[in-house]
Order: structure tokens, then sequence, then C-alpha cells
């Protein structure tokens, strides 16, 4: 369809307390709108621009209206890969296509996608970096929920591993470095963080250092998160990582995502769905992804102190898939 109106706009998510990670803290998540109009109907999807990879409020609002014309003139999402690097601004407009597709056919996007309809799925829950004591406290307050993931930084991090352990004795336990370890590190907590039942380590080293993890023996399972962007990165992570974390701003997208996540299976890969912190539009669309995954990371909704609304519908650690009224 031709004619299609492409516009951008921003949107300010206050987070609950603050949300601390090895690379700095901050008490709000700004992300990207993008919304396409066309035949009464208006497709949305939300990016969060990430300086890490080098993109800002700025530079994503330039790329997602540089692609203006183009959509007007009729390009689809494949038309889409051609136009815009994988990232966070391909991703938003990707998935305000999906969106205005299952709108105006009048049926949803796991129905346009082919795939077999979407169930609720159980995400963990982020714990921010922060001290030892504070951490313990934040495990204690969430010893409920079955899933937990823990941001973690390098010295200091047995200690804080071994609070929350003791405080949430039930709960699973995921572990992210963001790239803060050296290999030092990971040979000296494996094996502790084994024995406290530790299920994944996400992304210990440096992305551009990850050669060091060639021919390692980890005694938990390590997962790509910096390493793995989109399918064509499975080559480099093959022989260091048994998991990668799908996220649809690294993929550019829902059609990225779930090319990725089939290449990675056929591959051996063990998948993780994972977010940055955001509102409900932006988890809707992997929510679809999600499906079957091993570990699920779509809580950033419940790290917001608002939200859109509708939202998603979070019941306890279980979210379910958007209403249509959201997104799909």
């Amino acid at each position: 369809m031709t004619g299609r109106l492409l516009s951008v706009r921003q949107a300010v998510w206050p987070i609950r307390g603050v949300f601390t990670i090895s690379r700095g803290s901050r008490t709000e998540a700004r992300t990207l709108i993008a919304e396409i109009v066309a035949g009464g109907a208006v497709g949305r999807g939300e990016c969060t621009p990430y300086a890490h990879y080098g993109e800002s409020l700025e530079s994503v609002t330039a790329q997602i209206e540089s692609v203006a014309q183009a959509i007007a003139d009729g390009a689809d999402r494949p038309g889409l890969e051609a136009l815009l690097p994988p990232g966070a601004a391909r991703n938003a407009v990707d998935c305000a296509l999906w969106d205005l597709e299952a709108k105006l056919a009048g049926v949803p996007a796991w129905a346009v996608a082919g795939i077999p309809e979407p169930g609720p799925v159980t995400t963990v829950y982020t714990l921010s970096l922060d001290t030892v004591e504070r951490m313990g406290e934040a495990a204690r307050q969430s010893a409920h929920r079955p899933l937990l993931k823990l941001k973690l930084t390098g010295d200091g991090d047995l200690e804080r591993v071994q609070a929350v352990r003791a405080n949430a004795p039930s709960s699973r336990l995921v572990v992210d470095a963001n790239e803060a370890w050296s290999i030092a590190h990971l040979e000296r907590f494996g094996p502790a963080f084994a024995a406290l039942g530790v299920e994944v380590i996400e992304q210990p080293l440096k992305a551009a250092e990850d050669d060091a993890l060639l021919g390692f023996e980890s005694p938990i399972p390590l997962c790509a998160d910096e390493s793995c962007h989109d399918t064509a990165s499975l080559d480099r992570c093959a022989g260091k990582y048994a998991m990668v974390n799908i996220k649809l701003d690294k993929a550019g997208g829902l059609t990225e995502a779930l090319r990725l996540r089939a290449a990675a299976r056929e591959r051996g890969f063990s998948v993780m769905v994972g977010c940055m912190v955001a509102s409900s539009l932006a988890m809707a669309p992997a929510t679809l992804v999600a499906q079957g995954a091993e570990v699920v990371d779509l809580d950033g909704p419940l790290l917001l102190a608002q939200d859109h609304d509708p939202a998603l519908r979070y019941d306890g650690a279980t979210v379910y898939p958007p209403e249509p009224a959201l997104w799909g």
C-alpha cells in the first residue's frame, strides 16, 4: 500500500528507583516510537537507542526519518532491510510495519508470521547492580519470583551472588556481567557460582575480546549478548557461547529476530530473549520470539513507574501476549 505516513516521537519512562549495570546508572528510559498511518489504521513500534552501540535519540530519529519516503512509496519489511542496518531504528519501523499489516488484515501478528499462537511465558526479574547488602535485600523482597537476573561488575560479585542466594533460596539465578569481567573473573567465579545454582552467565567478557572463550570449559553455560546482534553474528559466537540473547533492538526488528531464533536453534544454541529497559510496546513483539526460549527476559515494564495504557499483562512473573490495542 502506498501513501503510508511514517512519523517518530520520543517517549520518557520513569524507572522505579535507580537502574544500575556495570556501565552506569539511570532513573528513566528514553525511547522512540515509530508510527505508520495507512488505511485508517496505525502501526506502532518502539525502540531504545543504545549509546554503547553508537546510537542516540537524535541519530536513530534521523535514521527513521530517512526511510519515510520509501515507506510512503510502499517499502515493505524485506525492503526495509536494504534501507537500514540492524539496530534500533530498523526495529521501530519493522515492528510498526508488522503492527500495521496485522491491523489492516484483521488478524494477529502471529498469524501474519505464520507461527503458532503465542502463550504466556515466565520472565526473569532483574536485580540492579548494588552493594552486597542492598542486593541481598532486593533478593529478599523478590524471593517469591521464580527467576532472578543479577547485574554484576567484577570484584565483589561472589559476595553479591552469595547474598542473593541466601535471601532468595528457591529462585533460579542468571547473572549478567555486561562485559565487565576478565577471563580471570570467569575462572574464579564459575565453579563457585555453579555451586550456588547459577544457571547462565551472560556476556562475561567484552565482545571485542571474547576470543579468549575459545576452548574455555565453563561449568555454567555462557550466553552472548553484546557479542550477538543478528544472524550474521552466529559464526563468531560458535565455540564460545552455548546460548544467544535475542533482542529486537540489536537484531533490527521482529523479522530478523525470528530468523535469528531459527538459525540459532539450527546451529545448536540455546535461546534467551531479552530487552532494553522500555515499555510494553517495546516488549510486545518479543513475546512472539520468546515462545519456547530457555530464558525469557522481558521484564522492562516491571522496572518502570508508568507504562502504556493498555499495557502488557503481567501476573507475577508471567507475561501474556499483547492485546491488539497495544500491538499486533
